[in-house]
């Protein structure tokens, strides 16, 4: 039986849960880094192999730092129904929305810490991370969540949306700063495709309506497929109300957003790595572990610009790079603004060998590509301002790093205004920590 490429190498689980504390440093730790960086990822109970990447359950490695030490590091499974094997659908059809993976990305919101995955409802955590349960908006969230929710940096709201193959196929949500939810909308038009994230700017909610939809027949791991015959759209809704305005664009799919803002003109900028048809359906073999996959999970996602003008009613798509790149972040005080900076994970491919963090100068259109070494992977890079920051890349990147020669893994603290530099810190973690997904900075 041909291995899963997510249960080997980098990506195998590990099989237990353990504290360490004083944990080894080189170099110094900033000290205004004072809070913890958590990061989920699909880490299946040993035995268990699902038959997809997204199936496995979800487990949080967090770090504590404080006054330039590491404090602590610890590993727990989100302890959901779906853990101990409760499924999603019950015996009647219907969804049990507490079943949940909770495998895909962990925040913090109005006090409160959260793991999400798209198909469920958040679980809340503890600092410590025990799993407190599951967690509805005191009974006003009544679909599941995504794993991509935006905070907006002025306002403090937390938006966020439920997405089904069934209608209503798409609820819009906004949480005040006090989590308490203020707004639910259903969004007219939209249709059973696989929205996993979408953007803010100061003035829309922006929608991506693209060529992965719902499919029940499709077998292979999860519900979804590439359609050809499917209409692509993104989808632009007044925050302040009203109906959404639908752009057409060419086939393709966006699973993640770097950032969407609003220029000087009044259009709508959305940028994230695009996947056309052969990268999707080369992903989704390494996704299932099917006959041919390649070497990563990403099978050719690039870097595109959709420039979306309601005044004339039509999209504009610009390639931006042709490096391989995918796990897109920002200093999240841009989120919704024009942002001059964004960083990445590159992957192999595209005449790259290697695997690095990217940085995009959107002013300047260049780039800057940080390699890790041979066979050291990194993570999503986690943007966290310096003390006193005064330009948009003052401050750090934070980015588990697996060593395949060795089986280990640390935290590297890279300068973000120098990528290139050598680390300015890295944490030596008491064990290898499988390849994973999103994670946060939770600041004290």
């Amino acid at each position: 039986m041909l291995a899963k490429p997510y249960l080997t190498a980098h990506y195998e689980p590990v099989p237990d849960e353990l504290t360490a504390h004083d944990l080894t440093v080189r170099g110094s730790i900033p000290p205004e880094l004072s809070g913890r960086y958590f990061r989920n990822g699909h880490n299946p109970k040993p035995g268990d192999v699902p038959t997809h990447w997204f199936k496995g359950a979800g487990m949080i490695h967090g770090l504590r730092l404080r006054d330039g030490r590491a404090e602590w590091y610890r590993n727990r499974w989100v302890r959901t129904p779906a853990l101990d094997g409760a499924p999603l659908l019950r015996e009647d059809g219907s969804m049990d929305l507490t079943a949940s993976i909770a495998g895909t990305h962990i925040i913090e919101h109005a006090g409160r810490i959260l793991a999400l995955q798209e198909a469920n409802l958040p679980f809340e955590m503890t600092p410590e991370l025990d799993t407190v349960g599951p967690y509805d908006f005191g009974g006003k969230l009544t679909t599941a969540m995504t794993a991509h929710p935006k905070q907006d940096p002025v306002t403090g709201e937390l938006h966020f949306f439920g997405y089904s193959p069934i209608p209503p196929h798409l609820v819009y949500y906004v949480a005040g700063p006090d989590g308490v939810i203020l707004r639910q909308q259903i969004v007219e038009g939209a249709g059973p495709s696989l929205m996993h994230d979408f953007g803010i700017t100061e003035n829309y909610v922006v929608w991506l309506d693209m060529s992965v939809i719902f499919d029940h027949a499709e077998q292979s791991g999860i519900p979804y497929r590439w359609s050809d015959d499917y209409r692509p759209r993104i989808g632009i809704l007044p925050r302040s109300g009203g109906a959404v305005t639908w752009f057409d664009v060419e086939p393709g799919a966006l699973l993640h957003v770097s950032n969407a803002y609003e220029d000087e003109s009044g259009r709508v900028v959305i940028e994230g790595p695009r996947f056309d048809r052969s990268a999707w359906e080369t992903g989704w073999k390494w996704w299932i572990g099917a006959p041919g996959y390649p070497s990563s999970p990403n099978g050719g996602a690039l870097q595109h610009r959709y420039v979306l003008d309601p005044q004339v009613g039509r999209a504009r798509e610009t390639m931006m790079d042709s490096l391989i790149t995918d796990f897109p972040t920002i200093n999240e005080d841009y989120i919704g603004r024009r942002n001059r900076y964004s960083y990445a994970v590159a992957f192999p491919g595209a005449g790259l060998e290697g695997v690095g963090i990217l940085k995009y100068d959107n002013d300047s259109g260049k780039s800057e590509l940080a390699a890790t070494g041979a066979g050291r992977i990194p993570g999503e890079a986690v943007f966290v301002p310096a003390a006193g920051a005064t330009s948009e890349d003052d401050g750090y990147l934070l980015t588990i790093v697996g060593d395949a020669a060795s089986a280990s893994s640390e935290l590297l603290i890279l300068d973000a205004h120098d990528i290139t530099a050598p680390p300015i810190a890295a944490v030596e973690l008491p064990r290898r920590v499988p390849g994973g997904i999103h994670g946060s900075w939770i600041e004290d």
